[in-house]
Order: structure tokens, then C-alpha cells, then sequence
């Protein structure tokens, strides 16, 4: 399990290039909204919960993620579009 603050993790989504959210979503098999619902949207009519768990805190709170699957693909996606722009 992994912890971050809750603003960490959206500092992350608020960084990824435009597609990004898609592309993970296509990647994993996911609805574009369920990846978001991972970053702290909240359409669980069209997206599903992604096994994240929120306790109230300072930064937003922290985040306790079951699956890592996706951070680790938007953390790799981040790494890649710094390294071409730099």
C-alpha cells in the first residue's frame, strides 16, 4: 500500500500532458472517468472507485492506494514528457 497526500496526487494529474488521462485509462481497460475518480474525481456514474482510500488530513489528507497501477503509469508518463522537453 502506498500513502500520498492528497495534493501530491493531484499535483501529479494537474502535470500530466493533455491525453494522459486516456491513455492510462486504455492502457489499464479503464472509463476515462474512473482514472480520474483515481486523481479525486467523483463520477461514479460513469467511472468506477479505484481502491483509494481518503483520511482526513493536512495537504488535503493523505491517500492510501491499493493498486498502484496507475500512479506508477502517470508517475512513468511524467518522466517521459520531461525527459523530451528538457
Amino acid at each position: 500500500m502506498i500513502k500520498i497526500s492528497f495534493n501530491e496526487l493531484r499535483q501529479i494529474k494537474d502535470s500530466l500532458p493533455n491525453g494522459s488521462i486516456h491513455k492510462i485509462a486504455t492502457a489499464l481497460k479503464l472509463t476515462d472517468d474512473t482514472v480520474r475518480n483515481y486523481f479525486g474525481g467523483q463520477n461514479y456514474k460513469d467511472g468506477a472507485s479505484c481502491g483509494i482510500h481518503l483520511e482526513e488530513g493536512p495537504d488535503g489528507g493523505i491517500i492510501e492506494i491499493d493498486d498502484p497501477s496507475i500512479l506508477d503509469m502517470a508517475i512513468d508518463i511524467l518522466k517521459e514528457y520531461h525527459s523530451d522537453v528538457e
